[in-house]
């Protein structure tokens, strides 16, 4: 598909966004602008949406460059330069257009339709939550977060004479040779041990911050401020307590029965810390690809034959160079795709080694990259701010659908087999740590003034409840207790991580459908991906299908649906 910006029909095509100054005339324009009809008003909410998308996108690429590396001071003095010089200025800017929004007479006659009255009421929700002394602390926290992806990226081994990113590091775990896993996990650990209390004081200066924010905003604690701010309408804090006690109950015993068969074919007692992703039969670690580009070119030929849309999608990122898919040293780690509102083509960037993970990271991100390809057309920006439950339903869905399309990668049937089986053992283990996370993180916030040492003694009291008891942790008992330390959610996007276990049951659903009738299933698929934030998560989800659920009932179901698919693979 040929793709390019839209025309502007309201800021300068030649705007350079190097202070201030440059856009603030674009701000005063909308908030001193005279609307005296119905149509004046929507000519309004798209000028607003057009300046909105085009510093979003600015702001994107300096993210974007900087995680690409964290060496450059440039890039990263950039990005600087906008979350502490344009940032702070646009959120007062912003809070005036949206009363100025909710003043007007004519929202009530947009809110007759459903995607603006999702949008009105989240800009409700900005509105009763802003305080005009938190923008300076939010600019202070976007600024500070951002030390956790350099001191990440700093992280690394040496291994019979090369350096090794982490990354790379984590491949040796896999090794079948135990003297190999232990050695390349002690290097691991000993490299981190390194950073823990450097890790502790940038979250104790952001915890500080957050909480902050909350009192600011007249609530008791960050975690009852997150839940309004994250824009959480249709579940509640009792509703994420649930889950996580459906998942100690469903989930664990499955998991612990899955390790538990490990162990035997291990023909151990009991697990070291490097023994738990070595395959148990003494298999070598599945490597599906070589380089980034057999990894791209390989996932385009899937998607093709998935839907030709979805390959469409991939090779125009390619076509445009919105791809950086390989570790490197200096650069930042994990992976996203970064949406990009103006051009309406996203950005994916990972750390591939040539691991199976990196498959699945990259059909994750490539989820996600569709995702923004069919909702580009949406009328306005606000429209595509999507809540994580929907987002990430759009990459886990994917990871599960692509399945079948695996020998791609894994031309030996075995080899395919046993890459679905981990995937599917994989969703199994995550989903406890998904739900420790988010239960760890609920703690933090609402008990405040825990000191470092209680902190770990809380998330190794979780690691025990949500463990399955069967690895030995003698001797890196500070590993386990500072484990934490290497979740980029907790440092950067707080509480955003409940939102991949819904996700991941809702993916569930749409995989199962898919068995069923895979191409009725796509289609549902595209249908509620396309509705991006137009309709209520729990109506998305029916367009897709699928039931928005997470009680111990419905992840009961699903268990079951696992462990039957599990069975019949014959590895």
């Amino acid at each position: 598909m040929n793709i390019s910006k839209p025309k502007r029909q309201f800021v300068d095509t030649k705007l350079v966004v190097d202070s201030w100054e440059s856009i603030e005339g674009y701000y005063n324009n909308l908030i001193q602008r005279e609307i005296n009809s119905k149509e004046d008003f929507i000519y309004w909410l798209r000028d607003q949406s057009e300046l909105e998308a085009i510093l979003e996108e600015d702001a994107a690429w300096r993210y974007i460059k900087m995680t690409i590396d964290t060496k450059d001071e440039v890039l990263s003095n950039a990005y600087t330069f906008f979350v502490a010089n344009i940032q702070p200025k646009i959120a007062p800017m912003e809070d005036q257009m949206n009363r100025k929004l909710y003043a007007s007479k004519y929202i009530d006659e947009l809110s007759v339709d459903p995607a603006f009255e999702i949008l009105f009421r989240s800009i409700k929700k900005a509105l009763d939550l802003y305080r005009e002394e938190n923008v300076s602390i939010q600019s202070d926290i976007s600024k500070e977060s951002q030390k956790f992806g350099a001191l990440s990226a700093a992280q690394s081994i040496e291994y019979k004479g090369e350096r090794l990113t982490m990354q790379k590091a984590a491949l040796l775990l896999k090794e079948i040779d135990e003297s190999v896993r232990k050695e390349a996990f002690e290097k691991m650990a000993n490299r981190r041990r390194n950073d823990i209390e450097e890790f502790d004081s940038l979250f104790n200066s952001l915890l500080s911050k957050r909480h902050k924010i909350a009192i600011n905003a007249g609530f008791d604690n960050f975690r009852d401020y997150k839940m309004q701010a994250m824009g959480r309408f249709d579940y509640t804090v009792a509703d994420c307590e649930d889950f996580h006690k459906s998942v100690k109950s469903v989930i664990v015993p499955l998991v612990r029965k899955i390790q538990k068969e490990r162990l035997d074919k291990l023909g151990k007692t009991e697990f070291k810390p490097w023994d738990t992703d070595v395959d148990p039969e003494g298999k070598a670690p599945l490597k599906p690809f070589d380089s980034g580009k057999e990894l791209l070119n390989g996932t385009i030929n899937m998607f093709n034959r998935i839907d030709p849309y979805f390959g469409d999608c991939l090779a125009t990122m390619a076509r445009m160079n919105h791809l950086d898919l390989e570790s490197k040293e200096g650069k930042s780690p994990g992976g996203y795709n970064y949406p990009l509102y103006e051009i309406g083509v996203p950005f994916i960037f990972m750390n591939a080694v040539g691991s199976h993970r990196d498959l699945v990271t990259m059909v994750h991100e490539g989820g996600h990259a569709i995702h923004s390809f069919l909702s580009r057309d949406l009328e306005l920006t606000g429209f595509k701010n999507l809540p994580s439950e929907v987002a990430e339903l759009a990459s886990m869905s994917m990871e599960l659908l692509s399945m079948d399309q695996w020998g791609e990668f894994y031309p030996n049937s075995k080899d395919l087999n046993r890459a679905i089986r981990e995937q599917l053992e994989t969703i199994l283990k995550l989903l406890p740590w998904i739900a420790q996370v988010d239960e760890f993180q609920h703690w933090i916030y609402i008990n405040h003034k825990h000191t470092n040492a209680a902190r770990t003694s809380k998330w190794l009291e979780l690691s025990e409840s949500y463990g399955t008891g069967l690895t030995d942790w003698t001797n890196y008992e500070d590993v386990l207790g500072n484990s934490w330390q290497r979740q980029l959610h907790i440092f950067e996007v707080p509480f955003y991580y409940i939102e991949y276990g819904i996700a991941q049951l809702g993916a569930l659903g749409v995989w199962k459908n898919s068995l069923t009738d895979k191409q009725e299933a796509i289609e549902a698929y595209k249908s509620a991906l396309k509705l991006a934030y137009t309709r209520s998560i729990p109506e998305i989800y029916k367009t897709a299908n699928i039931k928005f659920d997470f009680t111990e009932s419905h992840i009961s179901e699903l268990a079951a649906f696992i462990e039957n698919k599990l069975a019949e693979l014959d590895v």
